[in-house]
Formats: structure tokens, sequence, C-alpha cells
């Protein structure tokens, strides 16, 4: 990082909550209304991360028709059930109070609808962290990780290098070196390592715990 560490921007599913439960349930949900039924709901874990769109047409190979269907049907299973089908990854909560207490600014930065995303904040009690909560919109526009992140930047005023993005998958790590952000990818989620290293990530935290003494080392470097 060139400059002082100040803002840092967090994915939401597989980062600050794990959406397993809720995510897999209502993928199968959509596929089974075009009659495709999945063996085990472990099969569906490739679509946590990535906009839904996209994940139906590459992962499932739907045709782009079927895919925009597709997440209709998912949406009507999600928005009653499954977004509260989630649980906050432990240690989360005491992370972003210590963050926070620091003086860092915190923002959400997912490809997940923002009204959604919003609404899992609030229901979890995770809302009162974060200066900004960004997604995707119900159209499907600002879908992609980089089309979020910059508009949290210039929502925010914020400039990338004093910035940091930190999330599970190749997605958050690809967006956030297109908007000049620094990163860390955490293996608390649904990527590994090596999808994380091989994307580009300047740093992997295995813990929530190390998430914290990575951001502590990049400040005292600074400072230093």
């Amino acid at each position: 990082m060139n400059g002082e560490l100040k803002h840092i921007l967090f994915d939401l599913d597989g980062t600050l909550t794990d959406p397993k439960e809720g995510i897999t349930r209502c993928v199968e949900y959509a596929l089974n209304k075009f009659g495709i039924t999945v063996e085990h709901r472990d099969l569906l874990l490739p679509y946590i991360g990535p906009p839904l769109y996209d994940s139906f047409v590459q992962i499932q190979g739907l045709p782009e028709e079927h895919a925009a269907q597709a997440v209709v049907h998912y949406r009507e299973r999600y928005s009653t059930v499954g977004m509260f089908e989630n649980a906050v990854i432990p240690g989360i909560p005491e992370l972003l109070e210590a963050l926070q207490a620091k003086g860092y600014s915190l923002f959400v930065a997912t490809s997940k609808p923002t009204v959604f995303a919003e609404e899992i904040l609030r229901h979890y009690g995770l809302d009162k962290y974060f200066r900004h909560v960004a997604g995707s919109n119900l159209d499907g526009t600002r879908s992609k990780k980089a089309e979020v992140i910059r508009y949290v930047l210039e929502q925010g005023g914020i400039a990338p290098e004093e910035s940091i993005m930190i999330g599970d998958r190749e997605h958050d790590i690809i967006g956030a070196k297109a908007c000049g952000v620094a990163s860390i990818g955490v293996l608390i989620g649904y990527g590994s390592e090596a999808e994380l290293s091989a994307s580009g990530a300047d740093y992997i935290a295995s813990t929530v715990e190390e998430i914290g003494g990575i951001i502590t080392r990049i400040s005292v470097a600074a400072a230093g």
C-alpha cells in the first residue's frame, strides 16, 4: 500500500456471515423450477460469492433468459426465508468493534442486492459498524465486484491507496485490483488459498484474528 490505511471494505457472504444454508437452499429451489434436481446441496457451494445471474449461466449452463428467470425464483424464497438461514462468523463482531474503535471507516461491498445486504446486517446487529453498505441493484446492474468497489470509493470520496478490500473469493480480489485497492483474501469462507493467491491477493488470512493482525501490521508499516 502506498498510503495510510483509513478505509476497510468487507465482502458479506463468506466474510462477515456464513450464508451456506440459505443460498444453497434457494439455488436448489430455483433449479427445481426448471426440473433440475441436485444430488447434494454442497454441490451448490460455488454459487456463494459470485453474482447470481453469472453463476446460473456459468456454473449451471442455463441460457440467459432462463438464468434471469432463475434469479427471480431464487429471490422468491431468499427474500422471505433464505436471507435469515445465515449465521455471523465467530469473531467478526469483535473484529469490527476493534477496527471501528481504532478509527477506521468500515464499508460493505457485496454482489448481493443492497436491500438484502442491509436487511441481513440489521438482523444480525452488524449494521452499526458500517458507514455505508453497497451492493448490486435488483435489476442486475452494479453486480460486478469492481463496480461495487468503485461505487463505494466514489460515494465516500475515498482514495484507493488508503483502502483495503477483504473477501473470500477471487471476485473480491480481482475487483479490488481493478480499482487500485489492496486486498486481503480470507480462508474463513468459501474460497481456497490457491484461488485467492492466483487472483493476486496482497495478503491471506486463515482466521478472523489474522485479519486484525494484518491490518495492524499494515498501519504500523505506514506509520513507520
